[in-house]
């Protein structure tokens, strides 16, 4: 993909450019070498530092490539960070030197960050406020964001202010129609983590009201939108998710007593105004009151709401649950410990039974729980069952019962539904060194015997914890799904890069032949890229031609392909 240097923002997707432009203002882009003209090798720090080799011709970057694994795109933000590094090479602040160069690299240029202090420090009151003024008159983000940000300083803050801002939002993304799009959900949910992020704000200040007030509005507002929005990308429920877990923070804060009690009072109407109802919010508002209530009318108001019967395995479970918690809470462990052992065929007391007989050494006891889950959940709740020999195997561990360790540990990381890595990390540990090579080969032989594509998975778990190499990538040589082919590329690559190169341009035809679309046509050429970090340019390339050959009547794969 060629790029010219001055149009950089029109040739690259706006959220990788965001970030790449981020790691650029962060200084993240270090070492940058000009080994001969311009041809640039350059370390950009994060997570992990990533190597960008970049080719600069007449302001147009003509060739680059980093070793990240990022390949959802042509263009990764390791990349982007240098470009903005080159693009500031007029300025002596910013030349990259080269590699015979013994000058001392002198100082970046300034963030934004430092930038706006500076000027902030320059701007006069009133020409800042005219500013603001100005600006928040048809800029309606920054409008609402100050408007929300200094409510506390107003006048008349309340949750219905908040409401009538994420109300204002909502319409706006309707246009007229009655309903939002995911496109405009996007947009919604952006707008919304905007009053959010004042939220967070308010609690770092202990300006809780203020707080409960944006998160409740956020809630319903949200809740209601959902009944007319395209959520598909989860932008509107994550925003109510996100404020319900801020509300969660602020039950467990030492609150001043007149925004407790608020606070447990809203919980206990919008249950029963049934507010959100349909939700898990729902049953979280009785979860929030139970942490909140203090006085003996709250406490019984609460236990009110949770005696009322449901129908609904799910929910009735959560009742206990909270009521469990509430009165160990309230009433202490032995109130507690009775209403357990009469609800134990809810999965969450019969765990925290087990905890407790454990924490208390009654292993017998805890043995006893353990395996009348089993037999209790043994028909229709296989995962529950594994989490009841779970606990056997903690017994055992507890016991320093070696024996049965090993035999938990064996039967969990053959027969879990879950990842077993951690029984394989068991059994490695008790296993006497001397057997453990005829252990794993047995561990190999019954995973072998199922006929089950996890099972599969755990043997080429078992090649990569032993460095069995050849073995894996003979596993995946049997079935070079594009699948396996990218779960195991990064242990295999230094050894098999060639044959790997090979078996994605198989793949990437096969897949093709079976699938049509954009996405699917994107995520083909994420593979192409894939060959040629494997060092195999070429292949990529007869791929390329022999794509488009074949299939010159899909504009959009060729569209795709053009860009690889």
């Amino acid at each position: 993909m060629r790029i010219p240097l001055i149009e950089l923002e029109d040739y690259i997707d706006p959220a990788i450019l965001k970030r790449g432009r981020s790691y650029f203002n962060m200084g993240k882009v270090e070492q940058c070498q000009e080994s001969e003209p311009g041809v640039y090798e350059t370390v950009v720090a994060g997570t992990e530092d990533y190597t960008v080799n970049l080719t600069l011709a007449d302001g147009i970057v003509t060739e680059h490539i980093c070793d990240c694994p990022y390949d959802m795109g042509p263009v990764c933000k390791h990349v982007v960070a240098v470009i903005y590094y080159l693009k500031q090479g007029a300025s002596e602040e910013k030349k990259p030197v080269r590699k015979s160069s013994t000058s001392a690299k002198k100082p970046g240029r300034k963030t934004f960050a430092e930038r706006i202090d500076s000027l902030l420090e320059r701007i006069s009151h009133d020409e800042l406020k005219q500013f603001i003024r100005e600006k928040a008159e048809y800029d309606r983000s920054l409008r609402e964001t100050f408007l929300s940000s200094f409510a506390h300083r107003g006048e008349g803050e309340s949750k219905a202010f908040y409401v009538s801002q994420i109300k204002s939002i909502l319409r706006s993304a309707k246009r007229g129609r009655g309903f939002i799009d995911w496109r405009e959900a996007q947009g919604v949910g952006s707008e919304v983590a905007q009053l959010l992020d004042v939220a967070q704000k308010h609690l770092k200040t202990q300006n809780y009201t203020g707080a409960i007030n944006i998160c409740t509005a956020v809630m319903e507002t949200m809740t209601d939108a959902l009944q007319y929005a395209d959520d598909s990308n989860g932008d509107i429920g994550g925003n109510a998710n996100y404020a319900c877990e801020m509300l969660y923070e602020m039950a467990g804060f030492a609150l001043l007593e007149d925004v407790r009690s608020g606070f447990f009072d809203y919980c206990l109407k919008a249950f029963d105004k049934k507010v959100y109802e349909g939700w898990d919010w729902h049953l979280h508002m009785l979860e929030l009151a139970s942490e909140l209530a203090r006085t003996e009318q709250e406490i019984q108001g609460l236990f009110k709401r949770l005696e009322k019967p449901f129908q609904d395995e799910y929910k009735r479970e959560t009742i206990e649950r909270i009521t469990y918690e509430t009165l160990k809470r309230i009433h202490g462990e032995r109130s507690a410990e009775k209403y357990l052992a009469g609800h134990l065929s809810n999965h969450y007391l019969r765990r925290s039974a087990i905890e407790n007989a454990l924490a208390n050494k009654q292993y017998e006891k805890a043995r006893m729980l353990a395996n009348d889950g089993i037999v209790q959940d043994s028909t229709n709740k296989p995962g529950l069952v594994t989490e009841w020999y779970d606990w056997l195997l903690k017994i055992a561990q507890a016991e320093k019962d070696t024996d049965g360790v090993i035999g938990y540990a064996r039967l969990l990381f053959l027969d879990s539904h879950h990842d077993t890595r951690e029984y394989y990390s068991i059994l490695k540990k008790q296993v006497n060194k001397n057997e453990w090579q005829t252990f794993v080969e047995g561990l190999i032989d019954d995973l072998g015997k199922k006929d089950r594509w996890s099972s599969v998975h755990r043997i080429a778990n078992i090649y990569i914890d032993e460095t069995m190499w050849d073995r894996l990538f003979d596993l995946v040589k049997e079935s070079p799904s594009i699948y396996n082919l990218e779960t195991y590329e990064k242990y295999l690559k230094k050894d098999y890069a060639d044959e790997l190169a090979n078996m994605y341009a198989i793949a990437v035809v096969e897949y093709l032949d079976q699938n049509v679309g954009r996405k699917h046509y994107q995520k083909a050429c994420r593979y192409l890229r894939r060959i040629k970090k494997l060092g195999s340019p070429q292949t990529a390339e007869t791929v390329i031609e022999t794509l488009r050959a074949k299939y010159s009547q899909r504009p959009a794969l060729l569209e795709e392909l053009e860009v690889v």
